[in-house]
C-alpha cells in the first residue's frame, strides 16, 4: 500500500479527531473487519469509517443509530483514487442496516439480523491473478447481503467471539458462514481475526488486523485480507470515528 494511501486516510479524519471531546465513548465493536458482530451503535450515535485498500481504492462508510437497537448506513468507494491514475471511478453506493433483536444473557449470545451491501475488489476480472477468477463477476468479493450474527464474550474479559450465516443478494441457494474473534487489552490495543465467506476453502477469506485505540472516539485498524491467496491478498488501513448527533 502506498504511503499516499496512509496520508489520505489520516487527513480524511484529522479534523474529526481534533474536534472530538475527551470522554466521547467508542461504541461496541459493530464490525470486526468484514464480519458484522451482533452489536449496534447507540441511538444518536454516528460512525464514520474510511478504508484504504488495494489499487488505490478508498471506501467511506457512515452508520447511524436511528432507533434503539437499529442502525442504518451508506457506503461509497472511489477506485484508483489514491496514486497516479487519471481514471478515478466512483462506484455505485451501497447501504447497510442492522437490528439487534436480543441483548444476550449468561447462556445465550447477543443476536442481530441485518444487510450489508459493501463489495470489494472492483474490476478484478481484468487483472492477472495466480488463481482462476470468475470472469462474470464485477467484484472479487460479493456483498454479504442478508445475515444473522451472534456475539458474546468468552473465557477472558475483552475476548469476544462472533459467528453467523449470510446469503448474498438473498440467494438462499448460496448460504455462507462466517466467524471471528477480537481481543482488546484495556481499550488500548486489540487483535482481530476472522474467517469469512465460508462455503468452500477456495472462496473463503482469512483476515487479520491489529486495532489501535488512538482516542476514546478514534480507532485505527491495520490488517491483511485474503491471507494465503497469493496476489489476491491485500493490506488495508482503516480508521473509524464515533460521535453523537
Amino acid at each position: 500500500m502506498k504511503l499516499k494511501t496512509l496520508l489520505f486516510a489520516f487527513l480524511a479524519f484529522f479534523p474529526l479527531a481534533a474536534q472530538a471531546e475527551q470522554g466521547d465513548p467508542v461504541s461496541m465493536e459493530t464490525m470486526l473487519l468484514d464480519v458484522p458482530t451482533a452489536e449496534v451503535l447507540d441511538r444518536y450515535q454516528a460512525s464514520f469509517t474510511t478504508r484504504a485498500y488495494s489499487h488505490g481504492t478508498v471506501m467511506e462508510s457512515i452508520d447511524f443509530g436511528v432507533y434503539p437497537r437499529i442502525n442504518i448506513g451508506i457506503s461509497v468507494a472511489s477506485h484508483e483514487l489514491v496514486g497516479d491514475s487519471s481514471s478515478v471511478k466512483v462506484l455505485d453506493p451501497d447501504f447497510q442496516a442492522k437490528w439487534k433483536i436480543f441483548d444476550g444473557n449468561l447462556y445465550i449470545p447477543a443476536i442481530a439480523i441485518g444487510y450489508d451491501g459493501r463489495r470489494y475488489g472492483y474490476g478484478y476480472q481484468n487483472r492477472i491473478y495466480t488463481y482462476p477468477v470468475n470472469k462474470n463477476k464485477e467484484y472479487m468479493d460479493d456483498r454479504k447481503g442478508g445475515y444473522l450474527s451472534l456475539t458474546r464474550e468468552i473465557i477472558l474479559p475483552g475476548l469476544d467471539a462472533t459467528a453467523g450465516l449470510n446469503f448474498s443478494d438473498f440467494d438462499f441457494d448460496e448460504l455462507y458462514m462466517f466467524t471471528g474473534m477480537s481481543y482488546t487489552v484495556q481499550d488500548m490495543v486489540g487483535l482481530v481475526a476472522e474467517w469469512d465467506n465460508i462455503r468452500n476453502m477456495r472462496d473463503s477469506r482469512l483476515n487479520i488486523a491489529a486495532r489501535f485505540y488512538l482516542h476514546p472516539s478514534l480507532v485505527l485498524d491495520a490488517g491483511v485480507r485474503r491471507i494465503g491467496r497469493g496476489d489476491e491478498s491485500e493490506r488495508i488501513l482503516q480508521i473509524r470515528y464515533v460521535t453523537n448527533f
